[in-house]
């Protein structure tokens, strides 16, 4: 087990030195204490105090949980990484990345050796593991997305309502005159592992397709490339075709029209393609329906949230509601002519409480 003189030893620095920085008791630099608690992660010490002495000193850091498997990225992650980061620096506060794909262990360590002094939550299960550990060790917590509520009623949370927003996507569509569609779910490892963003767009689709008596297939995507393709192919070209792709898992764009033009579809005369959680102002491909991922007003909501958290503040939600991009309507059937008379349209809002 690591003692505080084997973390000093790693740092560079006296035990002592070690000792303030935990307890605050001192002033240390900036770039020391950065030191010191790099040590303490590496070597995963555990200092010999009260709960009640760490909590008192005061890191500064915000702990942002991200699960990764080695080797898979998703742009999104960087994304909200980079804008939780700079909300995180208007508060005062710097964020500690942590990528431990199961994430408790690693959060509980950080949490202990006064690391971090709130964490923020990403790819939220169902029952997420990490939740329950970090409110039964009374550490302030922030989630980006939300299971189905019973975990988390004691940690506030933000996240847009997939549910309203498949939903939204497939009335559109619908009110555009297509009656066969497919969405495109999120892939089979992240409906497996019961994340909140996929289990919700998936009780969007088939609610949206009982109000408005679309066909709509749901097919979950695939984090291997061929696999993905095969899936792709076989959606595109059942019968009858469908004549809209309502996709929530973010396909890499140029792959996705890449293989609606080798199957010698048209966009949008022979499919409309309706994005739901694009990134805003991603840029490149052309203009398509879509619901942007509101990235920056989540990533502002959920760094305030953790700094309410580390105030004590009592926990709060929110739900935000989706909204089709002006830029581009839904095009219907055949093109952008012979557009059938509307219907009716939802309509959504913010959910607070």
């Amino acid at each position: 087990m690591a003692t505080i003189k084997d973390v000093a030893e790693r740092a560079g620095v006296a035990p002592s030195t070690v000792s303030y920085v935990l307890s605050g008791s001192r002033r240390i630099s900036e770039d020391t204490a950065r030191a010191v608690r790099a040590a303490i992660a590496e070597l995963g010490y555990h200092p010999r105090a009260s709960a009640r002495t760490l909590r008192s000193a005061r890191s500064e850091v915000l702990v942002l949980a991200v699960p990764r498997e080695s080797g898979k990225y998703r742009a999104m992650d960087g994304r909200f990484a980079i804008e939780i980061s700079d909300a995180a620096r208007g508060h005062g506060y710097d964020l500690l990345m942590m990528t431990e794909p199961d994430g408790v262990d690693g959060l509980l360590r950080i949490a202990r050796s006064g690391l971090a002094d709130a964490a923020v939550l990403m790819a939220v299960a169902q029952a997420d593991p990490r939740v329950a550990a970090l409110r039964e060790l009374g550490f302030p917590t922030a989630l980006l997305g939300h299971g189905d509520g019973r975990e988390e009623s004691g940690v506030s949370w933000v996240d847009l309502d997939w549910a309203a927003a498949v939903a939204l996507a497939v009335h559109e569509t619908a009110a555009a005159g297509h009656r066969r569609m497919v969405f495109w779910a999120s892939a089979d490892h992240e409906i497996e592992a019961r994340r909140g963003y996929a289990l919700h767009g998936l009780a969007g689709a088939r609610t949206a397709a009982a109000e408005t008596g679309a066909d709509v297939r749901v097919q979950p995507s695939a984090a291997d490339p061929a696999l993905l393709r095969g899936r792709l192919r076989a959606a595109l070209t059942a019968a009858p075709a469908p004549t809209a792709l309502i996709v929530q898992h973010l396909i890499p764009l140029p792959l996705l029209l890449a293989e609606v033009a080798a199957l010698g579809l048209r966009v949008p005369q022979d499919l409309e393609i309706v994005l739901v959680g694009s990134l805003p102002d991603e840029p490149g491909g052309p203009a398509l329906p879509r619901i942007d991922l509101p990235v920056g007003q989540m990533s502002a909501a959920v760094a305030g949230l953790a700094v309410e958290a580390i105030g004590g503040a009592a926990p709060r939600h929110e739900l935000i509601a989706p909204r089709m991009a002006e830029s581009q309507d839904v095009r219907p059937p055949g093109g952008p002519d012979d557009r059938p008379a509307p219907v009716p349209r939802m309509e959504t809002q913010n959910r607070c409480d």
